[in-house]
């Protein structure tokens, strides 16, 4: 008899279960009926919009399509909303939270949660916003969802709270600051109250939404408390560079002396800033192997991070395939480790392995080849630690990297599309060096290097450079896709 107890307790406990879920359904609200477009308007060019298949479905011209029906007046200020959509190759679409009705134009009230697995933009402008951003706010540049198949948006606000979780993992979790984020148009924009539009984007953006429903939670609900975020004038500069378009990334983040992903991901949510996480693959270094390589790339799979290879010494080349590679999303390295003209290895953020530099300008030549030749020839998508010199030198960095010695590493950046890290740890390159690439052409990215959770830094260095250089949110990197990453294009020098 007691060998049923078990059972017994798991089927009462299915039962209760049950019924709890029975009870939340029930505060949930269908906003649309599948089957007709009752309780919903659209502006613009409205026959973008119909019903097809049991689906909300945009195709055609730019339009928006608004909740102007009964439920809760169609005015919503804390509420949990669901939708499930489908968007297809090159889409651009969105929901809109607090917004109201107008008749042409996009919504001028209220906040976006970006729909965009694959969208390119427009002209000149390149979207890096993508599914499951808070538009401007608290972006993600990778997206969680893929073209042609259907994913859900779970959208919670409370007080000055919005939470956004694409099938289920949380990409944002923001509060609201004391001060306004300003947008391009001079206009504050604040969590307020109002209803909910779907985007029909373009004739290219196809979307279809199969189910919208919303649970309404009372007026007075607070703003939960959640980890606290800065709000100093480093944290307004993030929203503000976010809101502009400049790619809020931090390329070269390391899981280290007890830093986890689930703090990372805490602080991106509170700082907006998105990360990608490195794993440190070379001779001596914690992975040596492809079947570890590709058990990193396994750990990060389905988490709102770039996922990157940091390749170590010269010798990794000759450890690694291009398919083992292919795993990351990006590939970086730094010229911190060669071997000199006596055939001699060493690290040079080791003094000990540099010993004493008898010439310094032999040193920084010798360098400036290595750089030289690393940036032609070896699959990388981004140099780090850029322009590095042994503590022995450090002193003469302005002295010892001359005019000629920069632009030598910077054409060859520019020839093989290496973008150049703005490095917060070593605050590197100088201002120089970036003016040189900035004219070049040659992209950039922001990046840490951190040691530890201590110093996970805010682009402190990288924002002070964008002002200093006065560099434009075209001229920062995002990850290439898949078939032009240098992977791809100069993969044939990996390991067979």
């Amino acid at each position: 008899m007691n060998s049923t107890l078990p059972t017994r307790r798991s089927a009462l406990a299915a039962f209760a279960g049950a019924l709890a879920v029975r009870a939340a359904d029930s505060d949930w609200v269908a906003l649309f009926d599948g089957r007709t477009m009752n309780g919903w308007k659209a502006n613009e060019n409205a026959s973008t919009w119909s019903v097809k298949n049991g689906c909300l479905s945009a195709a055609g011209p730019r339009s928006h399509l608004f909740y102007t029906g009964p439920v809760h007046g169609a005015k919503f200020k804390n509420f949990e909303l669901e939708v499930e959509l489908k968007s297809e190759f090159r889409c651009n679409s969105g929901v809109f939270i607090h917004t109201q009705f107008q008749d042409k134009g996009w919504p001028a009230q209220g906040f976006e949660i970006q729909v965009d697995n694959t969208a390119l933009g427009e002209g000149s402008y390149v979207e890096r916003k993508k599914t499951g951003s808070l538009y401007g706010v608290r972006n993600q540049y990778k997206s969680l969802a893929a073209d042609n198949e259907w994913f859900k948006f779970n959208i919670l606000v409370r007080g000055k709270n919005v939470q956004v979780r694409v099938n289920g993992v949380l990409t944002v979790d923001y509060t609201e600051p004391a001060e306004p984020l300003v947008s391009d148009e001079g206009r504050d924009r604040r969590l307020s109250a109002g209803t909910f539009a779907l985007q029909g984007h373009d004739a290219g953006s196809k979307v279809m939404y199969r189910s919208v429903r919303v649970r309404p939670l009372p007026e007075d609900t607070p703003t939960p408390d959640t980890p606290p975020g800065a709000t100093d004038a480093t944290a307004m500069e993030l929203l503000m560079a976010g809101a502009h378009n400049y790619p809020v990334v931090d390329y070269h983040a390391h899981l280290k002396e007890g830093l986890t992903l689930e703090e990372v991901l805490r602080r991106s949510r509170a700082t907006g800033i998105y990360y990608g996480i490195a794993v440190n693959c070379g001779k001596g270094f914690p992975v040596q192997d492809e079947a570890s390589a590709r058990k990193f790339a396994d750990s990060l799979r389905g988490m709102p991070v770039f996922c990157a290879m940091q390749a170590e010494g010269r010798e990794w080349t000759e450890m690694f395939s291009r398919a083992a590679v292919g795993v990351f999303d990006y590939v970086f390295t730094d010229s911190m480790t060669w071997t000199d003209n006596h055939g001699r290895r060493m690290r040079t953020w080791i003094p000990a392995e540099v010993g004493t530099i008898a010439d310094p300008q032999e040193f920084m030549d010798t360098l400036v080849a290595r750089a030289v030749g690393i940036l032609e020839h070896e699959p990388i998508d981004i140099y780090v630690n850029p322009t590095y010199v042994p503590d022995q030198l450090a002193k003469d960095y302005d002295k010892l990297w001359t005019d000629e010695r920069i632009r030598k590493v910077v054409m060859a950046a520019k020839k093989s599309e290496v973008a150049i890290e703005l490095n917060d740890r070593y605050k590197l390159p100088g201002l120089r060096v970036v003016q040189m690439a900035k004219e070049e052409g040659v992209k950039f990215t922001f990046g840490t290097n951190n040691a530890g959770p201590a110093d996970l830094r805010r682009c402190e260095y990288g924002l002070e450079m964008v002002k200093a250089a006065k560099l434009r949110w075209q001229d920062f990197f995002v990850p290439r896709d898949k078939g032009d990453r240098a992977v791809d294009r100069k993969g044939g020098i990996l390991r067979g």
